[in-house]
């Protein structure tokens, strides 16, 4: 038996020992990326954690944009832990995670992720065990990618169920995220009945301005990729935002009446009315179980 195959079987046996056979509840994990940098996409993260907040969920943040440290810079908090301590130095899931606003929890990827595909079992076993924990920790947890088309953003989205993608009205967002698209959908391990790709227009000048946007994006992607995307919402310009952000604050703690706080409440509310019944849901012990097996494949 090979390493990645080992490796699935301790998920499901992992699952079995904790009673996701018999209906525990597995958290959802929420993919939010952008064809290029720049466009809100942490923005997005962020403030779509509060929101669920508000909701009554408990949320976690993984930022999985390595070498970008946007998440704690925005929630003003820096992380004593990050990933590649739970890997190396046996902290625990718990020790890792920096509490911010609202407790929203977050977890410095830093470059933890990249290296868990050269660790042997015993390693791979003590992060998957931790790994599961967060369903027990949180309801949704937010995994904001790094931007663009490389292998690891890939790889993420590939694991995802449930893909946001950011963009904006500019022609090179719109391009850059129909090329994303074209590279997931030609990823040899991609479903798309497994996933759903959801687009959030950001930046855009009013509700119609978003709703163009998408359906600018949509008939290419139709055309070309015969993939389903749908639209999720839209986000305005807003210097209230501007402002939040500049104070290391989102901005739908420091202003919920503002436009852009107002907007990312009805998608967090979209988001919470989906039929989750719907959704293929695994939970972070399979997620990352999945990146994994792919790159060990991948170096095979």
């Amino acid at each position: 038996m090979d390493q990645a195959t080992g490796l699935r079987n301790l998920v499901k046996s992992n699952n079995a020992a904790t009673g996701n056979s018999s209906g525990r509840p597995i958290s959802r994990v929420i993919t939010v990326t952008s064809g290029k940098g720049g466009v809100g996409k942490s923005n997005t993260s962020i403030n779509l954690a509060i929101q669920f907040r508000k909701l009554g969920q408990r949320v976690i943040i993984l930022d999985a944009d390595f070498g970008l440290a946007n998440i704690e810079i925005m929630f003003g908090a820096v992380p004593k832990h990050n990933l590649c301590d739970l890997i190396y130095q046996n902290k625990n899931i718990r020790e890792i995670i920096t509490w911010g606003p609202m407790e929203v929890g977050f977890i410095s990827g830093g470059s933890g992720i990249a290296g868990m595909s050269n660790l042997g079992r015993d390693y791979l076993t003590y992060i998957i065990q931790n790994l599961a924990e967060l369903d027990a920790i949180a309801d949704i947890i937010i995994v904001d990618t790094g931007a663009g088309i490389s292998d690891a953003v890939l790889e993420f989205l590939v694991a995802s169920g449930e893909i946001l993608l950011v963009t904006t009205p500019e022609p090179t967002s719109i391009t850059d995220s129909y090329s994303l698209l074209k590279a997931l959908n030609r990823h040899n391990r991609f479903d798309r009945d497994y996933s759903q790709i959801k687009v959030v227009a950001n930046k855009v000048d009013s509700d119609s301005e978003g709703q163009a946007l998408f359906n600018k994006l949509n008939a290419v992607v139709n055309r070309y990729l015969h993939l389903p995307i749908t639209y999720l919402g839209a986000v305005p310009q807003d210097q209230q935002l501007v402002k939040a952000v500049m104070q290391q604050m989102p901005v739908s703690i420091q202003n919920p009446s503002a436009k852009s706080s107002q907007a990312y409440e009805t998608i967090a509310a979209k988001l919470m009315n989906i039929d989750t019944d719907k959704l293929h849901k695994r939970g972070m012990a399979a997620f990352f179980s999945h990146i994994v097996t792919t790159a060990k494949k991948a170096q095979a």
